[in-house]
């Protein structure tokens, strides 16, 4: 297992992180996992022996009980707390009042108080904007994370699913401010879905943040047992066919993976994931797993090398097709390299 810089701090995580929304299950969050704490527990063990360190959960996974059974998986096994990177989020909907949602400092405030409490820790090390709030304003939002690092309940700060825009945009008011700021982004990123390498990837690499990847396997279509000519009645997709995704190609990319795959023993999931591994702007994956033997799987994806030969066939199917205005940008730089 590597670790990486998280951003431009010094706080390393581990190539992989283990995702908790299979932790529970209540609610909508059923149709993603229902895992027992028997087994939240194995899962836990397995990804520390494995060597990671960096766990991710939210508030709203399973409506807290992921975060409560993550930090009663950490007691359970005796393992010890500052060995541990853990992230969690706030934004989301967490009761029915007006104020039980978003990104005001009233909902900051209590969420952080409840997530550490129902985690049992004193410390958040990563605390995440789970999403943008259009209501709030962003100078309220950036105001209240600070204090909650300077009152020590907080360690670091990032954000998720934001647009490089609104990200370059609190950056700003942060340094103009002198607040914290955000050091990473969780966003989503695939083989299959390589959107974010139009205009959040330069912003990541320019201003040195760090990128933690959700659905490294497009919500499990990229696992191996989704393709052209396979049908399946097993999976995530199945009941929740998300994130959305051009399956035609991502079709032709599994076809082209497949052989990668066979010629090194290996599985689509496993290439899918190395693939992740060799981009030079990703810090961290995040894996999420219902069984051992999937999460097995995934964790043994940092050892699968891929040949400069393979990334080409690879970056051929899967590249995206140049848009204004990048490809100007591409064509006018020729000569500033």
């Amino acid at each position: 297992m590597k670790y990486n810089l998280l951003g431009n701090t010094g706080l390393k995580v581990s190539e992989l992180c283990l995702g908790t929304m299979t932790f529970g299950g209540k609610g909508f969050w059923t149709a993603i996992g229902t895992l027992p704490q028997d087994q939240v527990n194995s899962l836990v063990k397995q990804s520390v022996n494995a060597g990671v360190n960096f766990i991710d959960t939210a508030n709203i996974y399973s409506e807290g009980l992921s975060e409560k059974m993550t930090g009663q998986a950490i007691r359970d096994l005796g393992l010890k707390r500052d060995d541990l990177v853990i992230a969690t989020k706030v934004r989301g909907q967490m009761g029915e009042g007006p104020n039980n949602v978003g990104l005001s400092r009233k909902h900051i405030f209590q969420q952080v108080d409840e997530s550490l409490q129902r985690l049992n820790m004193d410390h958040i090390d990563l605390y995440q904007i789970h999403g943008f709030d259009a209501l709030t304003p962003m100078e309220e939002t950036l105001d209240a994370l600070d204090a909650v690092v300077k009152c020590g309940k907080v360690r670091y700060i990032g954000c998720s699913n934001l647009a490089a825009w609104q990200i370059v945009k609190s950056l700003g008011i942060s340094a103009q401010e002198h607040l914290s700021k955000f050091i990473s982004l969780q966003a989503y990123y695939t083989i299959a879905g390589r959107d974010i390498e139009r205009e959040i990837v330069p912003m990541l690499l320019d201003q040195k943040l760090g990128l933690m990847v959700w659905s490294p396997l497009a919500g499990g279509l990229l696992s191996g047992k989704y393709g052209r000519d396979k049908e399946t009645k097993e999976g995530r997709r199945v009941s929740f066919d998300f994130p959305p995704i051009n399956k035609e190609k991502a079709f032709d990319i599994i076809d082209v993976m497949q052989d990668i795959a066979q010629s090194k023993k290996a599985t689509v999931a496993q290439i899918a994931l190395a693939w992740l591994l060799h981009q030079p702007v990703v810090t961290t994956i995040i894996i999420g797993a219902n069984k051992t033997e999937q999460l097995k799987d995934n964790l043994n994806s940092i050892d699968i090398v891929l040949t400069e030969d393979e990334l080409v066939k690879l970056d051929n199917v899967s590249k995206l097709a140049p848009e204004y205005p990048g490809w100007m940008i591409d064509r006018q730089g020729e000569s500033r390299k």
